[in-house]
């Protein structure tokens, strides 16, 4: 049987009930897709497909971590920070996670000012937010200096299991990666905010309508989701 149901506008519709009225919605009612550009839809699938490739990386992880018969580095002492006499167990990385989780607010407070049109400001967390990624991934650059010094390699490393510095590498590599390709777009969106293209719609790349501020928030929701993974390798990795 079908159903009389009011639309948008106040007028009767009729709905099927059942399976049929499932796909009918499902095929005909198009809000969920109407309200968002290709551009936002588009970063949604990339990182849904990356959402994939750090989870198999996370996996292999575990399944190397639990299967090999050697032991494991104690990340505790690996990653201890050196001071004068003193060793701080991972001192370095809880301030890496610190700066790359702030960048999220202030890459949040550049999507909201971008929203209300407030260049000056936005521009501000843009660069604010680009500098810690840049933080981030200058802390880990020594980190990896200090690992490599110590004799950590791909294929092996003195405190144990070889498996070890081949996944650290791998995945904090394929990280900073995306850190780094980060900062290079924030700072191109900071730059297209300063020389006013999102309010004339000049045509290029990263560019939109008229008045229309949603790449700055699309390039926050690559941020926020760069941030969520290193959450993720932070408990794997360094607390396991």
């Amino acid at each position: 049987m079908a159903e009389t149901t009011l639309n948008g506008f106040g007028a009767k519709a009729a709905r099927e009930s059942g399976l049929r009225g499932v796909a009918a919605d499902w095929a005909s009612d198009q809000r969920a897709f109407k309200s968002a550009s290709w551009g936002k839809a588009m970063m949604w699938i990339f990182l849904l497909s990356d959402t994939f490739i750090f989870s198999c990386f996370l996996l292999g992880y575990m399944t190397v971590r639990m299967s090999t018969v050697e032991p494991w580095p104690n990340t505790s002492e690996v990653f201890a920070l050196h001071i004068g006499e003193t060793n701080f167990p991972l001192l370095l990385i809880a301030i890496m996670t610190f700066v790359l989780i702030s960048s999220s607010g202030t890459m949040a407070l550049a999507v909201n000012y971008a929203y209300r049109r407030n260049r000056a400001v936005t521009i501000v967390f843009l660069l604010c937010t680009a500098v810690l990624g840049a933080t981030f991934v200058g802390m880990q650059a020594f980190e990896w200096t200090k690992l490599i010094t110590e004799g950590v390699r791909p294929w092996s490393n003195p405190w144990g299991a070889p498996q070890f510095g081949a996944t650290f590498f791998m995945i904090t590599g394929f990280h900073g990666t995306h850190v780094t390709f980060g900062v290079i777009f924030l700072l191109i969106v900071a730059y297209k905010v300063w020389r006013g293209h999102y309010d004339r719609g000049e045509r290029g790349f990263f560019t939109s309508r008229r008045g229309d501020y949603e790449h700055v928030e699309i390039m926050g929701l690559y941020w926020h989701f760069v941030d969520l993974v290193w959450v993720f390798i932070f408990a794997f990795f360094y607390l396991w």
